[in-house]
């Protein structure tokens, strides 16, 4: 294994965040490229060797992450010490947001039917919702969207990679029976 490779890993190892490719050059005082050479390298090697993680491109940045074939051991472990689940509100608005990006706690509200307003605080406060902006009309209500963290969690790089809504949603005949 090379130097530089050895020294990636041990970064990424010690990482909380996904690490982005222009900091990893600057910290090795090496070029973008070959960077991005070894880590293509380091990541076929940690599938190759099957061993018990990856190295993943999610938001904006990489990141090692357990092994997909580890995963049922891993989940029980860390329900263990990990900090409680979503709600099923948490999840909606977290759904809504993630796809009717950028939206108002009004428009969140009116999708659901209920006041929202505790659920977007909570996703603010774990890191997976942010402003983004302002709504130019009356009252200039706050724009929220997703953050670098959704994405991480999720295993993403971009939005674009999340699954179309029509994919998610019950068949016309289901979803008849569900209304009232």
């Amino acid at each position: 294994m090379s130097e530089l490779r050895r020294i990636l890993e041990a970064i990424l190892f010690v990482a909380t965040d996904p690490v982005p490719l222009t900091v990893l050059a600057q910290i090795t005082e090496e070029s973008r490229d070959k960077v991005r050479g070894e880590l293509d390298v380091l990541a076929a090697e940690l599938v190759e060797g099957g061993r018990g993680v990856i190295l993943r491109e999610v938001g904006a940045g990489f990141r090692l992450y357990t092994s997909p074939d580890a995963a049922a051991h891993v989940e029980r472990f860390v329900m263990a010490v990990q900090q409680p689940r979503l709600t099923q509100a948490a999840l909606e608005v977290l759904a809504i947001i993630a796809y009717k990006q950028p939206i108002t706690r009004q428009q969140i509200a009116s999708i659901r039917g209920v006041d929202s307003d505790g659920v977007v605080n909570t996703l603010e406060a774990r890191g997976l919702v942010v402003e983004v902006g302002r709504d130019p009309g009356p009252g200039q209500a706050i724009l929220y969207g997703t953050s670098g963290r959704f994405l991480e969690r999720l295993g993403l790089r971009t939005l674009d990679e999340l699954p179309p809504i029509a994919d998610l949603l019950p068949p016309a005949a289901v979803a008849d029976e569900l209304e009232p």
